[in-house]
């Protein structure tokens, strides 16, 4: 192996940038030419790459987003789109390749790799903390952190107008995010795709609550909760309650963006030594984790099909704690 890329792939997270350095850096260590690969599977497919050194990634480990930039490819999706791709890889004499993202970018390498036969191994970038075979992916905890300061905000507002607050945060298919939000931020409830909150469930607290002089609360809604998004809570829970005083707050996608916390730029940088030096040991189409502080490689199909589940003692912390 002589020649590596590292691309980008989804939705954006901290500490991306600090991935894509410990590529270029380690590939570097180990004798290797490294070409990143810009804006995604798009870039690929129009061989939008880049070789890259040293001082390519100078000043880059503190930054969020990307600078390799990311796209969706609608393109990659079929076979035509694949083997433009493959063809450019070729042409470049891609060895092997690092693809930096989640559930559909690790898909679409392995199709990738069933047809071509060009290695990759994924580094976990989302701030999801949805992929099986890590216990935290790349953007986790800053997104939480981003998040859980904007309830601490919310909070002050919702006890000087005791007014009653939904929060939503990200996570259409987890509520990874929401649940250590609801726990830190000091959640009354937290409604998540992976458990059933009822809109009685709502209303009960509610009123429970209010027997209690209970004067604010804050509600951290994922935004893939069976019952849909804050904003149609809120008018569900209306019709029970029209004496509510309610507002809602959609923290949105300044939780991909900012800094990265420390906690993400180490794991990033020890991800992406690991993918680079997994593939100069003979390893493809798995994805690079963290469990129980070991690194590990976990097979792309295990990370695509098998479900990462929130542990059930939060949801009973959520519950004991909000008394």
């Amino acid at each position: 192996m002589k020649k590596i890329a590292v691309f980008t792939s989804g939705g954006d997270a901290p500490g991306m940038n600090a991935c894509i350095r410990a590529v270029v850096r380690t590939a570097i260590y180990h004798g290797l030419e490294i070409y990143g690969i810009r804006r995604g599977y798009n870039g690929m497919i129009n061989g939008d790459f880049i070789k890259m050194d040293s001082s390519s990634v100078s000043n880059t480990i503190q930054k969020g987003g990307t600078i390799l930039k990311s796209a969706r490819s609608q393109e990659f999706l079929t076979p035509e789109g694949r083997a433009k791709a493959a063809e450019q890889l070729k042409k470049f004499e891609i060895d092997g390749v690092v693809a930096i993202g989640g559930n559909g970018t690790f898909a679409g390498a392995l199709k990738f790799y069933e047809e071509h036969g060009i290695p990759f191994i994924g580094a976990p970038g989302t701030i999801d903390n949805d992929l099986y075979g890590s216990d935290h992916t790349i953007g986790y905890d800053t997104a939480v952190n981003t998040a859980l300061d904007a309830i601490d905000k919310i909070r002050d507002t919702a006890d000087s107008h005791e007014r009653v607050f939904f929060v939503e945060v990200m996570g259409r298919d987890s509520g990874y995010i929401a649940m250590p939000c609801a726990i830190g931020g000091g959640a009354e409830i937290v409604m998540i795709p992976e458990t059933t909150t009822s809109i009685e469930t709502v209303i009960d607290t509610l009123q429970n609550g209010w027997k209690r002089s209970k004067t604010s609360f804050i509600i951290i809604v994922a935004e893939g909760d069976e019952e849909g998004h804050a904003t149609d809570i809120v008018k569900k829970v209306e019709k029970a309650l029209p004496q509510m005083d309610a507002r809602v707050t959609v923290i949105g996608h300044i939780q991909r963006g900012g800094s990265p916390t420390a906690l993400d730029r180490l794991l990033a940088s020890e991800l992406g030594m690991a993918c680079v030096e997994g593939l100069l040991n003979g390893k493809k189409n798995v994805m690079a984790g963290k469990v129980n502080a070991k690194i590990i490689y976990t097979p792309f199909e295990d990370t695509i099909h098998k479900k990462k589940l929130i542990n059930p003692r939060f949801t009973r912390m959520v519950e004991i704690l909000s008394v």
